[in-house]
Parts: structure tokens; C-alpha cells; sequence
């Protein structure tokens, strides 16, 4: 499971972001926990996404939000990945809830280290600011 932290009073914005831009599916959480997780399957592999409530003197701060850390989500394929950038970019450019802080642009060359051994990837950094990699 991959873990990300978001602040009070967001899980929405979670929902909107992970379930509907990146169209990954809604999981319940438990009972007693409700309202203060979200989880999302990451794909048909059993991985999952849990999104819990973090704290914002510490998790939040502009460092925080500015940090190199990063889990990366796996494409299935050059086109799918290609598609997803630019749900995810629409989403940025949109705004609104559950909209991304960052995202690199389509066609643009992605905001990672650059080198001959890197597939095909770019990054955004979700409403909260934790930065994700999308990648072949």
C-alpha cells in the first residue's frame, strides 16, 4: 500500500482527484475510521492508495510542500499515460476542487532528473502538494 497524507477537512478533494481525474477506484474504509481515510485500489494487483489526514504544522509547511519524495504510479501503456497527463493537466489548468497544484505540461519535457535511463514519465503534485510520478 502507498500512503499520502492530506490536510484536515480534504478527503473530498481526495475523492475528486485520485477517483475521478486519475480514475482510480473507491474502497471502503473501515467502519470506525470513517471520515478520516480514503483508500483507492491503484490497479487489478491488489495495490491500494490510502489517503489519511495529516498535520498541518508539520506535513503542510512550504518545505513540506516542496519535497523531492514520491511514490510513482505505473502507466500500462505510452497512450494511457499520455491520456492521463492530460486528464490530469486539464484538471490544473481547470482548478476547482480537488484540483493539482502542479502538473507538467503535455509535450513539455517533465520536471524530473533528466537521463537515457528514465522511461517515459512526468509529475504532478496533487491538491495537498505530495508529488507523484506517473511512469511506463
Amino acid at each position: 500500500q502507498v500512503n499520502i497524507l492530506v490536510p484536515p477537512s480534504t478527503l473530498h478533494h481526495a475523492t475528486l482527484f485520485y477517483g475521478t481525474t486519475l480514475s482510480l477506484t473507491s474502497r471502503p474504509v473501515p467502519s470506525l475510521q470513517a471520515g478520516t481515510l480514503a483508500w483507492f485500489d491503484i490497479s487489478s494487483s491488489g495495490q491500494q492508495l490510502h489517503v489519511a489526514i495529516g498535520r498541518p504544522d508539520v506535513d503542510f509547511t512550504p518545505e513540506a510542500r516542496q519535497a523531492k519524495r514520491h511514490p510513482c504510479f505505473r502507466g500500462e501503456n505510452a497512450e494511457k499515460l499520455r491520456e492521463l497527463q492530460e486528464r490530469i493537466w486539464e484538471h490544473y489548468k481547470r482548478g476547482g476542487e480537488g484540483a493539482p497544484m502542479q502538473c507538467d505540461e503535455p509535450g513539455s519535457v517533465e520536471s524530473g532528473a533528466q537521463g537515457v535511463e528514465y522511461p517515459t514519465r512526468f509529475f504532478a503534485r496533487d491538491f495537498a502538494g505530495n508529488r507523484l510520478e506517473f511512469s511506463l
